[in-house]
């Protein structure tokens, strides 16, 4: 009791000092997978975040791109773009560091945020899509660095031998050959594991520290020079003369305005959307900490106090160089020469080291980053055996295999060849991301659940939707080819995930944010407000055993028309005896059937000492608001054997595994009844007391649909519908409330797209000299009037009747005092049928020769069910009679309507 009382705090995993031994619980799926559960965390918020974090925003865009943006864009733009972009990062950001600050994070960064904040589905789709990001950008700052190692001691276009320092061949395959091996070089950094890469990001973070504060001396140290660019042109090179004017108005002045060129690296045009494109990569880096949040110490609090910082002061850095830039260098250098910083430089040697350390850097983040993913999702098994091989970890706990496999899917990448051919990809990949971070964000906050609590609290619902908007739009505005792309492939893994991953314990958002909508339009739902019109069967269904009631429960399905569908049932225990609920380890079995069943049903289970009154308890307190049961729904009182029809039902028998279902066997033909005749009646008469609608089922476990309605045969299956009381001649109407909600019941089911074949066939009961022709053109008028299509059928019963005339001279021994008499005319006024012991079995018998002779056999019967006798005496009677009137019926549903349920209104 105590251990069950202690799970959910295990779960949610607030426990701070045992969150080693609850993520080894978690994860004991393997001795991979308990490797990595002990595995230290190490890293502090410095050298785990805000180092990482810099180094991958930084990247190739500070040393290699920053001049092509502002030489394109100009400084207006270029600012412009920096605030659209950090705007974006700031609302992700925002969302990031809330969510982190919920509760226990482990590995996955975005990935385990997003999959415990939105389910598997989401979680599972984004992640891959995350981890093609990091692939992708990791393949990308590689490029970037053989760019850098080529423009550095590349042969010049032209040049058939190398001179100096020039030695390296230039073409694409020798360009392939530098990206593998430095590549290779990021593996085996990756590989020793995430101390190492630590220890190696902060001594280049120090590197790239030291080359930032030379640029930036640089630019007030160096005097006015003209710069020779050496530009590809055909088969040759061609030298342009680029400017460093040192600070002036001019050059200043020159820069402010937009000046859009072709890439001389892709021979492309460009534009504010593909020079965005490519400025982008440099503020993707944000979840770069985010993605050690396995390996980091304390990453609730080190996330956001270290992404915050990184954001802040990587854009003060883009801000204050792009004026710098744009106020000492002449366009054509920032356009044509992308490692200009070096040719500035009071020591360019020291430029070159710092673009590489840098690029390498950002390359291994984005490795790490994507293997850390990648291990992640294979620990969920979200993908089954796809990613088993990824489970496996080294004796340190580092996912060895998840960084291998990265690796080869970084090396297909750099078959792309050019750092600003896959700029846009890599941009779309991250800005989705970041979107659906946000979105996680919103559906927390919109959920409005008590534990969504957390200790950053500088975001809103506002920041969310802001975020989610200017992610989306810049996607489309970059590349809407692959924007599109992006979201079809994105919708592909939620379906593909939605319909073959496992069930996962992380909670469901979807859930939270139902509940949340449900509540809120249940409170709209005024009962008060309901019209005939818009009126619909809400059904309650009492199941004694599923295994005797599956097609029943299936038949009740195709009734409820859209409406509230229950599945009660009544356990006969008293709880003051029991030492907990015996009803909460029996809910999840009837769940799993009504999954298995495809029915569209709540399930309610009461304790109560008898049946009688459990029933009592469901009508009352089923439903919610406006969603109430008004229909009940119980199978038939006889003493037939009970079948167990469960295993027979195709929806268990299509498979070969045993049905997983704990339900109780059925009882045996000699054992005695839960309850009693006069129960059951009295059950019925509680119902209609209470205004609810009753529906008796009789034999529905014999009806096999699939055959009844696929059949090739013609004419189609039919459903009989008789509205006339058959238990009552004396006083059979056809425009009464109850006929007319028999009739509505007959056409819902004949509406359901299982019945839509079937043809309804309403027989009208007719005796001699009654013009039977106007009778007929009346119901045929109300039906017209009601919409419903049915053949109408005429039945001469005046042999029946008769039988009936013979005996309703008196009752059994005699006329009935003048008290009994007033008694039955005081009963007939409310319905009751007080004669309900003139009518003799005789009658009944013919009654029910008279509805079996109908030919062809119906699929299945509707027949109208008198209200029971107020005398409780009479109910054996009453259900004798009943008995009679359905035997050897097959398929058959006895219906007593309370309620005007038909309209003829527009």
């Amino acid at each position: 009791m105590a251990s069950s009382e202690r799970s959910a705090l295990l779960t949610y995993r607030l426990c701070g000092g045992s969150g080693e031994e609850e993520r080894g619980r978690e994860r004991a799926r393997g001795r991979a997978a308990a490797a990595a559960a002990v595995a230290p965390r190490k890293l502090p918020t410095f050298l785990g975040v805000v180092v990482p974090t810099l180094l991958s925003m930084f990247s190739v865009v500070l040393f290699l791109r920053l001049g092509f943006v502002v030489g394109h864009a100009g400084l207006y733009q270029a600012l412009a773009m920096f605030a659209v972009a950090y705007f974006i990062i700031g609302m992700t950001v925002l969302s990031v560091c809330a969510i982190a600050t919920n509760g226990a994070l482990d590995a996955g960064g975005a990935y385990y945020m997003i999959s415990r904040a939105l389910g598997p589905e989401f979680g599972g789709s984004i992640g891959i899509m995350f981890f093609l990001a990091n692939v992708c950008g990791s393949a990308l700052y590689v490029l970037g660095l053989v760019e850098a190692v080529v423009d550095s001691f590349g042969i010049p276009p032209g040049q058939k031998a190398g001179t100096g320092v020039h030695v390296l061949p230039q073409s694409y395959w020798y360009e392939l050959l530098y990206g593998t091996v430095l590549l290779a070089l990021c593996l085996v950094v990756c590989l020793v594991g995430a101390s190492i890469y630590a220890k190696a990001t902060f001594l280049i973070f120090l590197i790239v520290a030291g080359v930032l504060g030379t640029v930036l001396v640089s630019f007030f140290a160096t005097r006015p020079i003209g710069v020779p660019i050496r530009l590809p042109h055909f088969n040759g090179s061609e030298i342009e003369n680029g400017s460093f004017t040192g600070f002036s108005l001019a050059t200043l002045r020159d820069n402010l305005g937009g000046g859009y060129a072709v890439d001389y690296t892709t021979g492309q045009m460009m534009s504010f959307s593909s020079v965005f494109a490519v400025m982008f990569n440099g503020c993707t880096g944000i979840m770069a900490g985010s993605n050690m949040s396995g390996d980091l110490k304390r990453p609730s609090y080190s996330i956001p106090r270290g992404t915050i910082s990184a954001v802040l002061f990587t854009y003060l850095v883009y801000n204050l160089l792009a004026f710098l830039m744009c106020a000492t260098c002449n366009r054509t250098l920032l356009q044509k020469d992308y490692g200009f910083l070096r040719d500035i430089s009071i020591f360019p040697p020291l430029v070159t080291v710092g673009i590489y350390a840098a690029t390498l850097s950002a390359a291994m983040s984005n490795l790490i980053g994507a293997s850390r993913i990648l291990y992640a999702l294979a620990r969920d098994d979200l993908f089954g055996r796809a990613l088993a091989l990824a489970k496996k970890t080294s004796a340190s706990g580092n996912p060895v295999m998840a960084v291998i496999l990265s690796w080869l899917v970084v090396q297909l990448v750099l078959f792309s060849g050019k750092l600003n051919t896959i700029a846009g990809v890599v941009t779309t990949f991250f800005l989705l991301v970041y979107a659906t971070v946000n979105l996680a964000c919103l559906a927390l906050e919109w959920a409005s659940a008590p534990n969504f609590r957390p200790t950053f609290r500088y975001f809103t619902w506002h920041t969310c939707l802001l975020g989610i908007a200017g992610c989306c739009v810049m996607m489309f505005l970059i590349s809407p080819v692959s924007a599109s792309a992006s979201l079809g492939f994105l919708l592909l893994l939620l379906l593909a995930l939605h319909y073959l991953s496992p069930s996962s314990t992380w909670g469901y958002i979807s859930q939270a944010l139902i509940f949340h909508q449900v509540r809120k339009y249940l409170l709209m739902l005024d009962v008060r407000k309901d019209h005939v019109k818009f009126w619909r069967p809400q059904m309650l269904l009492m199941v004694q055993n599923p295994r005797s009631s599956a097609r029943l429960i299936d038949f009740v399905n195709d009734l409820k028309k859209s409406g509230l569908y229950v599945l009660g049932h009544v356990e006969l225990q008293d709880l003051d005896t029991l030492p907990s609920d015996p009803l909460q380890p029996q809910q999840d079995s009837w769940l799993n059937l009504v999954d298995k069943l495809n029915v569209k049903a709540f399930v309610s289970l009461t304790l109560a000492p008898s049946v009688r009154h459990g029933v009592r308890q469901l009508l009352f307190t089923s439903g919610l608001g406006g969603m109430r049961p008004n229909t009940l729904v119980l199978g038939f009182y006889d003493d037939a054997a009970p079948q167990d029809g469960l295993a027979r039902h195709p929806a268990f028998s299509s498979t070969r595994e045993e049905v997983p279902l704990g339900f109780p066997a059925l009882r045996a033909p000699a054992a005695p009844k839960l309850l009693s005749a006069r129960e059951y009646v009295g059950i019925v008469a509680d119902a209609l007391k209470m205004l609810r609608n009753v529906l008796l089922a009789r034999q529905l476990e014999s009806l096999d649909k699939a055959w009844e309605l696929r059949r090739a045969a013609s004419p189609p299956p039919t459903i009989h519908v008789w509205p006339v009381n058959l238990l009552r001649p004396d006083s059979a109407r056809y425009a009464d409330t109850c006929s007319l909600f028999l009739l509505q019941m007959a056409c819902v089911l004949n509406m359901a797209r299982a019945w839509r074949r079937a043809r309804l066939r309403l027989f009208l009961c007719v005796e001699a000299g009654a013009m039977p022709h106007a009778q007929e053109e009346k119901l045929r008028q109300l039906l017209k009037d009601l919409r419903i299509q049915a053949q109408i059928q005429l039945v001469p019963w005046d042999a029946v009747t008769r039988l009936h005339w013979q005996t309703h001279q008196g009752p059994p021994g005699g006329p009935a005092p003048a008290g009994e008499a007033a008694e039955e005319e005081e009963e007939e006024a409310v319905n009751f049928p007080a004669n309900a012991t003139q009518v003799s079995d005789e009658y009944v018998c013919a009654a029910n020769k008279l509805v079996l002779e109908q030919s062809p056999a119906p699929a299945v019967r509707f027949l109208y069910l008198p209200r029971p006798p107020a005398d409780t005496s009479l109910y054996p009677l009453y259900l004798h009679q009943l008995e009679l009137l359905t035997r050897g019926l097959g398929p058959t549903v006895l219906v007593h309507g309370v309620s005007a349920v038909t309209s003829t209104q527009l």
